[in-house]
């Protein structure tokens, strides 16, 4: 046992459990505050100004969490943002689509919606049909 103390000491050989990486917690610290948030139907722009979040930056965010395979349901905040009518007419460009691609989508559709709006219906069109 001695030498095998020594031998750490002198080579100054940490143990792993003395590490921690705290970005990959903090990350997913703000995943599950997302998630849960939307869970009980915060809206989104009040999640971003609480996590000192650009409402795009959290649309970053939700767009990984669908990505990686969780389902959210955004239905409360686009409906009460965006007219049904609205939300069908971007819903079905991409489910006719070959592509959930953004920039193809705002090339097509964004004279007609803003870019958060395409956005945030291709969030629930993953979600719904991806996951």
């Amino acid at each position: 046992m001695e030498v095998i103390k020594r031998h750490v000491t002198e080579n100054e050989i940490e143990r792993p459990e003395d590490l921690r990486v705290r970005t990959v917690a903090n990350k997913s610290k703000m995943k599950v505050f997302i998630v849960q948030s939307i869970d009980r139907k915060v809206a989104l722009d009040d999640i971003a100004v609480t996590k000192g979040l650009e409402f795009s930056e959290l649309l970053d965010e939700i767009e990984a969490i669908v990505y990686s395979g969780t389902k959210i349901n955004i239905d409360y905040f686009l409906n009460e943002i965006m007219d049904e009518e609205h939300i069908d007419d971007i819903y079905l460009y991409f489910k006719e689509s070959e592509t959930d691609d953004l920039e193809m989508a705002i090339e097509e559709l964004g004279g007609d919606y803003t870019e958060e709006e395409i956005r945030l219906v291709r969030i629930k069109f993953l979600s719904e049909m991806a996951n």
